[in-house]
């Protein structure tokens, strides 16, 4: 029987959850007290790589992390700021479709904004009102 035939048969161990005092605790024992990551990961039953894994996102917390890494709190924004864009163009898109089933021969292209203000700007005469460009 071959070492890897061994692993094999060999059952995984169940996944653990760890609370965040644990993982606080094991990430303190790494940077705060100097200890290596093999030792620590040793000593508290944990692999290696999740040991690894808890002390680079503790670092980016801190500010400690690779240069240009964003932050957690940065990530979640920005993934925010995503998901409302993606529902902000759909609108769009589907205010543009609408417009142009109201008023097929008026076309937008995107390349001129304005809008039509004062009194001139009656729901009645709103094509006729003076435009005002926004912008260059």
């Amino acid at each position: 029987m071959s070492a890897s035939d061994a692993k094999q048969k060999q059952s995984r161990r169940p996944r653990r959850k760890f609370t965040r005092e644990f993982k606080d605790g094991a990430v303190k024992l790494v940077l705060d007290e100097d200890k290596g990551i093999p030792e620590v990961a040793k000593d508290l039953d944990l692999t290696e790589s999740v040991l690894r894994t808890w002390v680079e996102r503790a670092k980016e917390a801190r500010g400690e992390g690779r240069p240009g890494m964003l932050l957690q709190e940065e990530r979640e924004e920005l993934a925010l700021l995503r998901a409302e864009n993606r529902q902000l163009r759909m609108e769009r898109e589907l205010l543009k479709k609408l417009h142009r089933q109201i008023w097929p021969e008026l076309r937008f292209d995107g390349s001129e904004v304005g809008v039509r203000v004062g009194a001139e700007a009656s729901a009645h005469d709103a094509r006729h009102a003076p435009l005002f460009k926004l912008g260059a």
